[in-house]
């Protein structure tokens, strides 16, 4: 995971002696102390762990749910799915980013690059997979006549191109530069970046994660959202669309709220590095304590998508509550699969705003 209050260049002396220098501001005649120590050591690893099991239980329950739903999978089923699939993935690196904070990296250079790799590509499918419901959503309400087809490309082919695929290119600087270093009174796994060039790596690497992680998805969930919200608007507004409007709404706050502090304190910080902004010690201790925070805010998101784009869906909602319910003849899974013998339809089309269908 790139740690946005510190990183590592690879220095060589007149001696060959190589030493690892670490902090953002050390290219500045004032040296700060690290003030936000005990922050990092207690708060992040609370709030991984408070993410990691809400994440867990949400999305958990999304793909046993689904799991239980072979037949007659809807678009908005797959894309559920792919969203869960990497929400669970990314939450199940924090664990290892919760020790990191604690104390130290202790489980070496390769899972350094192997769990940087995974945090990286679901951190970024997550978000692309956001986009790509929106534009689902805006097919199926504002494109209503002969969406089928385009919905269906975008589902089943499209998104392994749009999403996957370059979530996975975007891991190629955590296999090349991801690796442990010595602070010196700890372990510390992050990209260590070549001397030369380093400020040049880290800004493009910085810039990109603004770009792929907020403003191009942000676009097209804004961009989306805001004409199916102008659709809805017109003619009577019955309690159906009442709902989506609010609903879509929901999904656009969330999103933004949960992401935009975050990526402003990555463009504000490396601002500073690039000498754009002053930089001050007292500036600094603001900055890392504004970046651990809204790191988690970021991050708390995953835990929400379960519930914007699952739970709001009326049968997917009672799918779930009786995969939670417990009688006489046995487990939730035992009812599931009766329900299913039975005939009971599939998992809803309804999507994030389940009432979008019908309006």
């Amino acid at each position: 995971m790139e740690e946005y209050d510190s990183w590592s260049v690879d220095i060589s002396d007149e001696n060959n002696t190589e030493w690892s220098a670490s902090g953002d501001y050390s290219q500045y005649d004032e040296v700060c102390s690290r003030e936000n120590g005990d922050l990092k050591k207690v708060f992040l690893p609370i709030v991984y762990a408070i993410i990691f099991v809400m994440g867990i239980v949400g999305n958990g329950l999304v793909v046993i749910v689904m799991g239980y739903q072979k037949k007659s999978k809807t678009m908005t089923d797959k894309y559920r799915l792919h969203l869960s699939i990497a929400d669970l993935l990314f939450v199940l690196t924090l664990p290892f980013w919760a020790v990191d904070a604690a104390s130290s990296w202790y489980f070496g250079g390769f899972l350094c690059k192997i769990v940087t790799s995974i945090y990286t590509i679901n951190l970024y499918s997550s978000v692309l997979i956001l986009a790509f419901i929106s534009l689902d959503r805006y097919l199926a309400v504002v494109r209503a006549t002969n969406s089928q087809k385009p919905r269906r490309l975008l589902a089943e082919k499209v998104i392994y191109v749009g999403v996957w695929l370059p979530a996975a290119l975007l891991t190629v600087p955590d296999l090349v530069f991801a690796q442990v270093h010595d602070e010196g009174t700890r372990m510390m796994c992050d990209r260590a970046y070549p001397t030369e060039s380093s400020y040049i790596w880290m800004t493009v690497f910085r810039f990109q994660h603004i770009f792929v992680g907020l403003v191009l998805p942000g676009l097209v969930i804004l961009t989306c959202y805001c004409i199916i919200i102008t659709k809805l608007s017109q003619g009577s507004k019955g309690l159906q669309k009442r709902r989506a409007l609010k609903t879509t709404i929901i999904l656009i706050l969330a999103f933004f709220i949960c992401w935009l502090p975050y990526c402003t304190a990555i463009l504000v910080d490396t601002l500073t590095l690039l000498n754009v902004i002053q930089h001050s010690c007292t500036f600094q201790h603001h900055m890392e304590t504004w970046i651990f925070v809204t790191e988690a805010l970021a991050y708390f998101h995953c835990c929400l998508n379960p519930i914007l784009y699952a739970f709001l869906g009326v049968k997917f909602k009672k799918s779930a509550k009786s995969a939670l319910t417990v009688n006489s003849r046995g487990s939730s899974l035992k009812i599931l699969s009766k329900n299913k013998r039975g005939g009971l339809s599939s998992v809803s089309t309804e999507s994030e705003s389940s009432s979008f269908q019908s309006s």
